[in-house]
């Protein structure tokens, strides 16, 4: 079992025994959109080793183009499906991906912003939803 793997497998392991999954949707996103995009493992960790969790702009970068990442998890009680994506706080990447996780983790799909074509489409907006996200391009 991967550390990815292993990862999933206690955070749901923590979930059924406690009711709610510890937060880990963003670090799993980041690492998902990195190998999304073509970026190895390798090169991902190297490049995550002096961030920290609130690195403004970028969470990562790859061949010279800086990535920002969304991601939703739906935990699969009552009341759970995703409805609204956090928006970017920024604009200092050039292209944004929203990942849509199942309640297991797994990618359900995922989707590629420009940073222009966002800002114009979502600027003025104060909520997205993931049809909104889906305007994008496919990556998954």
């Amino acid at each position: 079992m991967n550390l990815r793997q292993q990862l999933i497998s206690i955070a749901l392991e923590w979930q059924k025994r406690f009711g709610v999954a510890p937060a880990i949707t963003s670090a799993l996103s980041e690492y998902d959109a990195a190998i999304l995009v073509g970026c190895p493992e390798e090169e991902y960790s190297y490049y995550m080793q002096d961030k920290t969790a609130v690195s403004k702009g970028a969470d990562f970068i790859h061949d010279g183009i800086k990535y920002q990442v969304k991601a939703n998890r739906p935990s699969g009680k009552p009341g759970s499906p995703v409805t609204k994506v956090a928006m970017a706080n920024n604009y200092e990447w050039d292209y944004l991906i929203w990942i849509h996780y199942t309640t297991d983790y797994e990618v359900k799909e995922a989707w590629l912003w420009k940073v222009e074509d966002y800002r114009r489409d979502f600027d003025s907006l104060s909520r997205l939803s993931p049809k909104d996200m889906r305007k994008g391009t496919r990556l998954k």
